[in-house]
């Protein structure tokens, strides 16, 4: 038996493939690629990385903290553009360079330039890196952080191998 053929239909895997699988159908199914101007392509790209994420989101359901971000994130996306009447640029709250050096700075002279004072000031950069980068990051402690990070790399990995599969599927 094929593990890939048979998938459990409870599994992250099965329920990302068939949301996925529904949503790029819509997309193809929306308008027939008739130029392939950058600016289509582009288009196009958005419109399959929304699906991936909004599949994702949804198949992990509200369990965990970043699917819920991801999925208010979406959500209030979708009400600006359709209440604006055109695409608005989503501003996400992210630290600078700046700040995170200012930080570091202000941390550091605390510290006295101990090296526990210096590797503390790194982790806490990377702490906030790493809430960048996970949705709904900025508001969970470290140890949420750390759980949620990991889950959530689960699912893009995930997501990477349904994504592959596809594509060899149809490069046939």
């Amino acid at each position: 038996m094929n593990p890939d053929l048979y998938l459990n239909p409870s599994s992250l895997k099965s329920r990302f493939t068939t949301r996925f699988l529904r949503a790029l159908t819509k997309i193809n199914a929306q308008k027939p690629i008739s130029k392939s101007s950058p600016r289509e392509i582009f288009q196009r790209y958005r419109r399959i990385k929304v699906a991936a994420d909004k599949s994702m989101a949804y198949s992990v359901r509200s369990r965990r903290t970043w699917s819920r971000a991801m999925i208010w994130k979406l959500r209030s996306r979708s009400y600006r553009q359709a209440s604006s009447g055109r695409r608005s640029p989503v501003k996400i709250s992210t630290t600078t360079s700046r700040q995170a050096i200012m930080k570091k700075t202000s941390h550091e002279k605390e510290n006295k330039h101990t090296k526990t004072g210096e590797d503390q000031v790194g982790f806490v950069v990377q702490a906030d890196e790493l809430r960048e980068l996970v949705p709904g990051g900025e508001a969970m402690d470290l140890c949420n952080l750390l759980d949620e990070t990991t889950h959530y790399i689960k699912c893009l990995t995930t997501q990477v191998q349904v994504m592959r599969k596809i594509a060899d599927f149809y490069s046939v």
